[in-house]
């Protein structure tokens, strides 16, 4: 195989990296496989088989280009173009559980930090997160590799509006609470009863005015060192972690 035998449109589809590439093998959303000359990872090989999936064999140079230079692990797979959820599939999903659990993401911009949210919502039980549809990072290559497979077991569906979304959740009895460092209140001082959303905002900006206006409560990190904020993917994971725990 060439490299130039892949079409541009496909390039958009590839996703590297053998734990992303084997949830999405289990996911039945690989359409092709390539694998390293030497690839030596046979359980990964035989689910492939047993899905019916195509494999080719090819050099390292082929993967480093289909990857970008990502760090591929010798595997690279031709998939599915991401399906993302709607608002209502995920709000049907919450239907009858007591603590539903809901993230929103308002412009978020580096796709590692969305992959390594994404994996903090599986670990942590999200029962969907929301994002906007422009001014954010959408779901990439990046993303999936550093979710690590995550991506395929957390809903995520893309809103134009991120007040809309919240007057939606508020409808459905979603009690908002939003992270920010001008709160008075700290995030482990308040209690997350009954359905909650938790919205972080950008790695720059924070969340915006009119989103934090939209919110019922807003929270903090208390900061004890010199640097006063965190990187959005840590302190996102921290509050799931409260929030479960608390409930």
């Amino acid at each position: 195989m060439k490299f130039g035998t892949v079409s541009p449109k496909s390039r958009a589809n590839f996703i590297y990296g053998r734990s992303p590439v084997k949830s999405s093998i289990e996911a039945n959303k690989v359409k092709k496989l390539y694998l390293q000359k030497g690839f030596s990872d046979e359980s990964l090989i035989k689910l492939a088989r047993t899905k019916n999936v195509s494999i080719e064999f090819v050099d390292n140079s082929v993967l480093v280009s289909l990857s970008k230079n990502g760090n591929h692990q010798g595997v690279v797979a031709e998939a599915e173009e991401y399906k993302y959820s709607t608002l209502e599939d995920i709000l049907k999903g919450c239907a009858g559980k007591k603590q539903p659990l809901i993230l929103i993401l308002d412009e978020i911009e580096d796709p590692h930090n969305l992959g390594a949210i994404i994996r903090s919502c599986d670990a942590f039980g999200v029962d969907g997160i929301i994002l906007k549809n422009r001014n954010q990072v959408q779901i990439n290559s990046t993303v999936v590799k550093v979710s690590t497979g995550a991506i395929d077991h957390v809903k995520i569906c893309q809103v134009s509006n991120v007040s809309n979304a919240i007057r939606s959740l508020k409808e459905a009895g979603f009690w908002i609470y939003a992270s920010d460092g001008s709160a008075k209140t700290n995030y482990d001082q308040v209690k997350y009863d009954g359905p909650t959303a938790l919205v972080v905002g950008s790695e720059g900006n924070g969340i915006s005015r009119l989103v934090l206006e939209n919110s019922d409560f807003v929270v903090k990190i208390p900061m004890l060192g010199y640097v006063n904020s965190l990187n959005v993917s840590v302190a996102t994971g921290i509050l799931l972690s409260n929030i479960r725990s608390s409930k």
